[in-house]
């Protein structure tokens, strides 16, 4: 057998133990990391939130405060910066204690308010119910003064639409008299029947954009309260000879409108029509399918180059979907993820719910359908989920700036650690 060489032998048995030593200050390194790690981001973490809405709550009492202001200016501001904290911001409690401050306000602003202190007042309408799970009492006081603001002619365009989208979500989701939700819906013809056919079966030269945009919100809040009604009381109500409901010949002659959104909206809103209707009566009305299959798959495929290419596309793919229900009875499916969440838009009356939410909510509406339970009870989302972190910590999803903040206080950590370590481990192999 050939001789070891002690010598080298020796040499390797001391790197070997040199390198064990290393090894143990790198595990200890990284255990150590870990613990500091999960001490520092749970800390920080709670620092974040806490910070967060106290930071929510200081703007939310400055705006009130400025509500009060003589400057129409400053108070218009307050207005748009509530709507905007009560968008992205789900926080029930603090806003309740505040409810008939703020409520004071919607009203002063819708009342007695001009142009766009009467538009964002009446946005701030549904906000407010919407944060407190639809507030019977605070629902129906906020409805009267819309609805007086809404039928004052005097009243600018925008700001009367706003009042439409404000009146119809109030009623959505406060509501349960057929009876009440009935009237209402024949308020809001009242409003989009200026865009009908006129006898001759001409379109109306005299509707501006601003006007079509008012009849284009009423006809959406008339759908919207449309999905409330039962199938069976719908069906007896637009057949029978008592006119509650408009005719399907007026809806079809809203098709014609020179609007878009009018156009739009007409075209959703016959869909809504004959869901309700079908769910009653698999041959609800069929009698009138064939002439709307063919004013439909007109706007379908419309190509005429006076309108904006954006317009027709989003014409076309509305009409796309509306044709198909017409003859196929199939409706557009549509799947909305957030968080660990998924909701499906399977029928025309959950998607018309959900495209009124989000009128309301803007951008805000993901947070709001991963943290408001009113609005999960809507859409029968259940309780909203939690994801259980190590050591069984619960956790949610985080901001954009607090996953900054976090990984910044990570990095630190980190860095503290190992420099300590490094300093252990220079010492003894010195």
């Amino acid at each position: 057998m050939p001789r070891r060489n002690k010598r080298a032998g020796a040499g390797k048995d001391r790197t070997s133990d040199t390198n064990s030593e290393d090894e143990s200050f790198d595990n200890v390194s990284v255990y150590s990391n870990v613990s500091m790690v999960q001490t520092s981001s749970e800390g920080a973490e709670e620092l974040i939130k806490e910070r967060s809405m106290e930071q929510f709550e200081e703007k939310f009492d400055k705006a009130l405060e400025q509500a009060t202001e003589k400057s129409a200016q400053t108070r218009l501001q307050a207005l748009q910066s509530i709507c905007e904290l009560l968008m992205h911001r789900y926080m029930p409690d603090y806003v309740d204690d505040r409810k008939m401050t703020v409520m004071d306000f919607v009203e002063k602003s819708v009342r007695r308010g001009k142009g766009q202190e009467q538009l964002w007042g009446a946005r701030l309408a549904p906000l407010l119910v919407l944060q407190l799970g639809g507030e019977e009492r605070m629902s129906k006081d906020m409805s009267q003064f819309l609805l007086t603001t809404l039928l004052d002619k005097s009243v600018n365009y925008d700001a009367r639409a706003k009042c439409c989208t404000a009146l119809g979500l109030l009623n959505f989701v406060d509501c349960e008299d057929v009876g009440e939700l009935v009237r209402l819906m024949q308020i809001f013809e009242t409003i989009f029947a200026g865009s009908y056919l006129r006898g001759d079966d001409k379109t109306p030269i005299s509707v501006t954009a601003e006007a079509g945009a008012l009849h284009s919100e009423a006809l959406s809040a008339w759908g919207l309260l449309l999905t409330l009604i039962p199938s069976g009381d719908f069906v007896s109500l637009m057949t029978t000879g008592e006119h509650k409901f408009p005719s399907i010949k007026k809806f079809l002659g809203l098709l014609q409108s020179p609007h878009l959104d009018v156009r739009m909206a007409a075209g959703e809103t016959i869909a809504l029509i004959f869901e309700s209707g079908r769910a009653h009566d698999e041959n609800f009305m069929d009698e009138h399918i064939a002439e709307l299959c063919v004013a439909v798959k007109q706007l379908a495929t419309d190509s005429h180059k006076y309108r904006a290419k954006r317009d027709r596309k989003a014409q076309r793919a509305t009409f796309r979907d509306v044709l198909r229900y017409l003859e196929e009875d199939i409706s557009p499916e549509i799947n909305i993820r957030f968080g660990q969440d998924a909701l499906t838009l399977d029928a025309w009356s959950i998607h018309h719910q959900y495209s009124s939410l989000c009128a309301i909510m803007g951008p805000g509406i993901t947070s709001q359908l991963q943290e408001n339970e009113f609005i999960r009870d809507i859409f029968q989302l259940g309780p909203k989920p939690t994801n259980t972190g190590i050591n069984g910590h619960v956790t949610t999803k985080q901001s954009k700036l607090e996953r900054h903040l976090m990984n910044a206080a990570a990095f630190k950590a980190r860095s503290v650690a190992r420099g300590k370590n490094r300093d252990k481990r220079s010492a003894v192999v010195t």
